[in-house]
């Protein structure tokens, strides 16, 4: 079974009462979470925050570092979800923060995870209903087991660099150095290279085809036994790449801490200009 669910397929499951939705939108720059899900979500589905329930404080290891176990546990338990729960998570359209919620429950011990493609955008489009109604779940009994997938630091991610491929999958003049919204240093990890996520994405928000995937990554030196790392700017877009390389059958390990942890550190060097490839 793959990781993505269409909302055709999602509807028949929720019908049967076979799922535990949990809604996951996010705007990076834009109004909270909550505020996203006030306006309409799925029916039954119970907000899960990115900011504070799938990540840690910001500090020295990026922007969206590692969640807190306990504090991941319990958001889960109180969503409903159960050691032998499936469970689908959602955000607006692209998978954006949906693709960071799958990867942390997976690094949670719980891969019984996926995510609906194309976001709640799909599921409307395809005819399906939108709720304001906040659901009361019977409390879960997940437990968290940290650590369930590897993942990569600002050492090991150096590394990976050298030793195999490490996709930036962040704008390309983001990755050049030209322009930084967010982090207090432009540039990116030396020796890695850039594979914007838009490009693995239709227009519509859905993810391209297994093999479209493994052709737009073989051009970057990622085959199925490459070791390859994924990085952006804070662990998010990263985490929804590495959905779209899992779907490829290609194994990626998750630089959490992306560019926001790199820069934290001055004596880390910078690298700017185009992609060497």
């Amino acid at each position: 079974m793959g990781a993505l669910v269409s909302a055709d397929e999602l509807a028949a499951l929720v019908d049967r009462d076979e799922v535990v939705l949990l809604d996951v939108q996010f705007e990076l720059l834009g109004p909270p979470g909550a505020e996203l899900y006030a306006g309409g979500h799925l029916p039954g589905a119970c907000h899960l925050d990115l900011d504070d329930a799938l990540a840690g404080p910001p500090g020295p290891n990026g922007r969206h570092p590692l969640p807190d176990p306990e504090v991941l546990e319990a958001a889960l338990r109180a969503c409903g979800v159960r050691e032998d729960s499936e469970v689908v998570v959602y955000d607006q359209r692209a998978g954006l923060a949906a693709g960071r919620a799958w990867w942390v429950l997976r690094w949670a011990g719980h891969p019984q995870v996926r995510v609906l493609d194309g976001g709640m955008a799909a599921w409307t489009r395809a005819g399906h209903p939108v709720s304001t109604e906040v659901p009361r779940p019977v409390p879960g009994d997940v437990r968290v087991r940290p650590g369930s997938v590897p993942v990569l630091d600002a050492q090991t991610a150096a590394a990976m660099a050298r030793g195999g491929v490490l996709l930036d999958a962040r704008t390309p003049e983001r990755y050049r150095g030209e322009a930084e919204p967010i982090d207090p240093v432009a540039g990116h990890v030396p020796g890695a290279v850039n594979l914007p996520m838009s490009e693995l994405l239709h227009d519509d928000g859905t993810f391209r085809p297994a093999e479209q995937v493994r052709r737009l990554v073989a051009a970057h030196g990622v085959h199925r036994d490459t070791p390859v790392g994924t990085t952006c700017g804070s662990g998010v877009t990263a985490a929804q790449m590495a959905l779209a390389l899992h779907e490829a059958g290609i194994s990626a390990v998750l630089h959490v801490g992306s560019w926001s942890e790199w820069v934290t550190d001055p004596r880390r060097p910078v690298a700017t200009g185009p992609d060497p490839g």
